[in-house]
């Protein structure tokens, strides 16, 4: 039976493409099961008297490492559900604040591939661009993951 939903392989990941995921609505629920579970307590997310009085920006503000696991998630179910082996680097950006009903989706380009230096595997580097709903980038990380390569013919078959 045909496995769907399988992520691409390195060898199909070449420099230049781009591809675009799906979008995620951020809900306070996400907020608070985050702040929560992380440990991140801090006033400016789960004290809204404090948020009025003190914060630099309006609304409810998503913690920037939960825009960046919600946007892990969405790149990883688009492209490398079973295939990434190991996230290895990143460098990031953050560009914009992330608000309680913001919706998020991962523009990424694929920068830099090349095969690993043992068995059938590969690193490859993306440039991904987390953009909210009007379309302003929030957010930007380059991941380098190792990542699957196609099955290969064993000996003998």
């Amino acid at each position: 039976m045909k496995l769907v939903g399988k992520g691409l392989y390195w060898t199909e990941l070449e420099v230049g493409s781009s591809f675009r995921t799906f979008g995620r609505t951020i809900t306070e629920t996400d907020i608070v099961n985050f702040v929560s579970v992380a440990g991140m307590l801090e006033s400016l997310f789960v004290d809204s008297e404090y948020r009025a009085a003190h914060s630099a920006i309006p609304g409810r503000p998503a913690p920037a490492a939960l825009v960046l696991a919600l946007s892990e998630g969405l790149v990883l179910n688009a492209s490398a559900q079973g295939t990434g082996l190991a996230f290895l680097h990143m460098e990031l950006s953050v560009e914009k604040p992330v608000q309680q009903g913001d919706t998020i989706h991962v523009e990424l380009t694929v920068v830099e591939q090349r095969a690993a230096s043992k068995g059938n595997r590969g690193l490859v580097r993306t440039r991904n661009h987390v953009v909210n709903q009007r379309g302003e980038t929030v957010m930007v990380y380059t991941p380098l993951r190792l990542m699957e390569g196609p099955p290969q013919d064993k000996p003998g078959e």
